[in-house]
């Protein structure tokens, strides 16, 4: 895609989208997106995004739609010193790290009907420069093999097979450094 038509969609989302941190009355909200969002092996509990939404909600970016005042996305994450995705990442909200070094992303949930609008890319890319801005060195995220080049597109670089089992599944372990110059992976 090009940077014209990029800028331009990133101009259109803004228009309809607010972009920001998360509210501590939009836990629930978050949760039901997550349950819409991922299959029941795969998904955070409530339980679980409630907890994360309390202790790190500086780790959130919420997409809200204007009109009507609804979440639409998020993505989350915590930050930590370690360097290697582990599953009780999504699990233990306590491995929250505020000046950890590095992210271990959770999860990007676009709401079905906003799909298709370039909304998780637009989410991705203010993450990741809020986090570079931060001074994070890198972000970290398991996916299924057939998100592998969505992610590449937004940056990251595939690092092979993850050792998460999260669901039964296989996942990749996709990297993005952002203590590097542009271009670098």
């Amino acid at each position: 895609m090009d940077t014209i038509k990029q800028t331009q969609i990133a101009r259109d989302l803004h228009e309809n989208f607010e972009f920001r941190d998360i509210r501590p009355g939009e836990a629930e909200q978050t949760a039901e997106i997550e349950r819409i969002c991922f299959p029941p092996n795969e998904a955070c509990s409530r339980k679980m995004m409630l907890e994360r939404v309390a202790k790190a909600p500086e780790m959130f970016l919420v997409a809200v739609d204007k009109n009507t005042g609804k979440i639409a996305g998020f993505l989350n994450g915590l930050a930590t010193s370690e360097s290697v995705f582990r599953d009780e990442f999504f699990t233990d909200a306590d491995l929250y790290e505020p000046d950890g070094a590095n992210v271990m992303l959770l999860g990007l949930d676009v709401l079905p009907e906003y799909r298709g609008r370039g909304l998780a890319r637009e989410l991705m890319h203010q993450y990741l420069q809020r986090e570079k801005e931060r001074g994070r060195r890198e972000v970290t995220l398991t996916c299924l093999a057939g998100k592998i080049k969505m992610y590449e597109k937004m940056g990251f670089a595939n690092r092979g097979v993850s050792g998460s089992v999260w669901g039964g599944e296989q996942w990749y372990d996709m990297t993005c450094r952002l203590d590097l110059p542009a271009g670098k992976k």
